[in-house]
Order: structure tokens, then C-alpha cells, then sequence
């Protein structure tokens, strides 16, 4: 098949370029695999659940791209080394690492157990750390690259019952700009996205857990509606690729309006 991609000299094009997506079987680290295969990356797939990676592989080489599938626990320090090593190993280098793979519980703030609080900590923050030192001197070898850290509108507004998480994801936000100031001068570029609501499978079910309707939360956004996992899959793109080449330690909130706005 055909993939019909962006023309040539485009600087959204990614052709000849590795990409790792953690959290690549679900939500909006699938909707951003696909989105950059579409654009010629080949994409590393990464996460717990093979599963949903082998689907979302089987998505890509239907849209003609390539995506290869690595069974990861971003938790354990071990296997974020393996995976980088691994990449490396089989498809020769390393250009582009999203850290998408996190998770949310909902509990009052006494509720939460230690290891709980450690388990939420290791998976939406230290994981992007581990990755990103892993990765970065691959990078620098092959004259630079990009790195997207997902955090969220969480990390920015106070949300009752999701205390490590919030902390977490604007832990990912500071972090973003230290990695900048790290990395930079070796032509790795980093930077954030801050996704807002968004309409992807975790979402649809706790709304459903809680009896809400996922499609009747539009009064929670300044445009009306929720949005969908596309919608912060291309502007990772943008930040990945060559349009964004001077753009380095910022964080792009995505969230259909001003991220402190609250209806009345």
C-alpha cells in the first residue's frame, strides 16, 4: 500500500525516522502512533499490554507504515533501558521519544496508601525521567532528535481525588524544561504537551464508572466539547518535527480554551 504521507522538503516529514511511543496500545498514545506513521516514522509501540500494541501495529502496516511492538513496564528503571537499547538494536538509532504512558486513580487524599502514591509517582513521572536519560545520548549520536512529554490539565487546576497524579504531571511539566536545559546544547529539543479533556478509552470509562455520559461533558469546555485523541496527536507532531525546530522547553496546553477557564 501506498502511504500518502506529506510531499518532500515538508517539515512535518518524518520519513527515515524512529519513534518510541509509551502508552502506544490506547487513547492518545495509539491516536499519535498512527499519526506519525502516517507521517513516515517507523514507530516502536510500548507498553504493558501486548494486546493492544499488536492491534494498533496491525493499524499502522494497514496505513502502509511500519511499527514494531515492545512489551514495557515504564516503572521499572530495567526495562526503560531495555527498550531504548533494544530500539537501537534492532532498527539502528533513535529519533523521536513521546512519553505518553500514565494513568490516573480517583481517591480523597487519606485514602491513598504509600505504595499507591509511589506506583503513581513511578508511572506519569519517573518514567519520563529514566526514559529521556536513556534516550537523549542516542539521540545526540545521530545529530539530535525530539522528546514530547504528555502531562495534563491536572498538572495546572487542583482536582480533588487524583492527589498523585496531579503532582506527578506537573512534576512532568518542570521537568520538561530541566530536560531542555540538559539536553539542548546536544540538539535534543524537549518539550510538553498538557492535554485537556479528552475523549479516550480511560476517560469514557470513569465517566461511565461514575455514571456520567463521556459525549455530555462539552459545559467543561470553553469550545463545548471533549476532545479527541487526534486532536493532541497532531500537535505532538508539530513538536517532533522540523516545524518546530526553535521551539525547545515549552509546554503546549491542549484543552479547548484558557486552561483556568470554569463555566459559571
Amino acid at each position: 500500500m501506498n502511504r500518502p504521507g506529506p510531499p518532500p522538503g515538508d517539515r512535518f516529514d518524518l520519513a527515515g525516522q524512529v519513534a518510541i511511543v509509551t502508552g502506544g496500545g490506547t487513547g492518545i498514545g495509539r491516536a499519535t502512533a498512527l499519526v506519525l506513521s502516517r507521517y513516515g516514522a517507523t514507530v516502536v509501540l510500548a507498553s504493558r499490554r501486548v494486546g493492544d500494541l499488536e492491534r494498533v501495529a496491525a493499524e499502522v502496516g494497514e496505513g502502509g507504515g511500519t511499527a514494531v511492538v515492545m512489551e514495557t513496564d515504564v516503572s521499572d528503571p530495567s526495562a526503560c533501558a531495555a527498550l531504548i537499547d533494544d530500539t537501537v538494536a534492532q532498527l539502528g538509532g533513535l529519533d523521536i521519544l513521546v512519553n505518553n504512558a500514565g494513568g490516573s486513580r480517583s481517591r480523597t487524599d487519606g485514602e491513598w496508601p504509600a505504595d499507591d502514591w509511589d506506583r503513581m509517582i513511578d508511572v506519569n513521572l519517573r518514567s519520563v525521567w529514566l526514559l529521556s536519560r536513556a534516550a537523549a545520548p542516542v539521540m545526540a549520536k545521530r545529530g539530535g532528535g525530539a522528546i514530547v512529554n504528555v502531562a495534563s490539565a491536572a498538572a495546572l487546576t487542583p482536582r480533588p481525588m487524583h492527589a498523585p497524579y496531579g503532582v506527578a504531571k506537573a512534576g512532568v511539566i518542570h521537568l520538561t524544561s530541566i530536560l531542555a536545559a540538559e539536553f539542548g546544547t546536544a540538539g535534543v529539543r524537549v518539550n510538553c504537551v498538557a492535554p485537556g479533556l479528552v475523549k479516550s478509552e480511560g476517560f469514557e470509562r470513569a465517566m461511565r464508572g461514575i455514571g456520567r455520559d463521556p459525549d455530555a461533558q462539552g459545559d467543561r469546555v470553553l469550545v463545548g466539547r471533549p476532545g479527541d485523541t487526534e486532536e493532541i496527536a497532531y500537535p505532538i507532531l508539530f513538536l517532533v518535527s522540523r516545524a518546530a525546530s526553535y521551539v525547545h522547553g515549552e509546554t503546549l496546553y491542549v484543552g479547548g480554551g484558557p486552561r483556568y477557564w470554569s463555566p459559571q
